[in-house]
């Protein structure tokens, strides 16, 4: 009886270590260490490193069990790289234009400054005038 057991354990054993050996999920290939550190970049927020890493691994291992994934994840980082250039532009026009904005507001209190003064201005010529036509009634009612 025990060397059924024994006979049972090294069948199991067999079997077992013949199956990691055709495993093709081995973590130590080549194909797998690489698409590991583009995960692993992805996942640290390092977004063009992980970029370079997919595209890598698609160029030396198109056929591979995992290039389709390899390839989503690409199609993913891509995505997150364009957009984050894509909104460092808008945020880089959004500041000019606030500048110019800002500008604009400058422009507009000085141009508004400058007709309250033009107004006080034209209002004491018009107060002027209007004492000239006084003088000048007084003046022609005395001849």
């Amino acid at each position: 009886m025990k060397w059924l057991a024994h006979a049972l354990a090294v069948v199991l054993l067999v079997a077992t270590l013949g199956g990691c050996a055709s495993w093709t999920g081995w973590p130590f290939r080549p194909a797998a260490m690489l698409l590991l550190r583009a995960d692993r970049a992805a996942d640290e927020l390092r977004f063009r490193q992980a970029l370079a890493l997919y595209d890598e691994f698609l160029a030396r291992y198109p056929d591979d069990v995992e290039a389709r994934r390899a390839l989503e994840s690409r199609d993913t980082v891509a995505a997150i790289v364009t957009t984050r250039e894509e909104l460092a532009r808008l945020r880089g026009e959004l500041r000019a234009r606030e500048l110019e904005a800002g500008k604009l507001r400058d422009e507009v209190t000085r141009l508004r400054q400058e007709l309250a003064s033009r107004q006080a201005e034209s209002d004491k010529l018009r107060a002027d005038l209007e004492r000239m036509k006084e003088l000048d009634l007084k003046l022609e009612r005395r001849r």
